[in-house]
């Protein structure tokens, strides 16, 4: 087991779990990214689009400086100097499913981390459901992708 990963994958939780307590605290806002980022999009501004703004903006920025401090993104490619790596799928299949999560975010009145983060601490039925039905998916997802049509890893 590599105890650095999980060391970085616990401080990154907690980090999370900080920053979404932060936002209720003071805002009274949920930390959820298809709400934050969909209203900014959707939604003329009526005068909470800066802290909004500050938060994708904050989204980005860690990540960068992270890198800048030499941390790195780590390497899920396999390849050397490569971070992501190419789409499993292609293009268009990671197109087409960016469209489903955006359809399922709708449908679902929000995403893994407004629901799995802040709505089950807050121990709603609606996202706690929500959550349920988002890890059924991706388990039947990838039996169907890896077992059915015989792709993946």
């Amino acid at each position: 087991m590599d105890w650095m990963v999980s060391l970085q994958g616990l401080v990154g939780g907690v980090l999370i779990g900080l920053s979404a307590v932060w936002l209720m605290g003071t805002m009274g806002r949920i930390a959820g990214i298809s709400g934050i980022v969909g209203n900014l999009i959707t939604q003329r501004p009526k005068g909470d689009s800066a802290w909004r703004v500050t938060f994708v903006l904050g989204l980005i920025s860690g990540p960068l400086l992270i890198m800048a401090l030499g941390g790195g993104l780590g390497n899920v490619a396999n390849t050397t100097g490569a971070v992501i790596g190419e789409p499993a799928g292609g293009v268009s299949l990671m197109l087409l499913a960016g469209l489903l999560v955006g359809l399922g975010t709708g449908l679902g009145s929000g995403c893994t981390s407004g629901h799995g983060v802040c709505g089950i601490s807050r121990l709603s039925t609606r996202s706690i459901v929500a959550t349920v039905m988002f890890l059924i998916t991706a388990i039947v997802t990838v039996y169907v992708v890896r077992h059915v049509i015989g792709g993946g890893a």
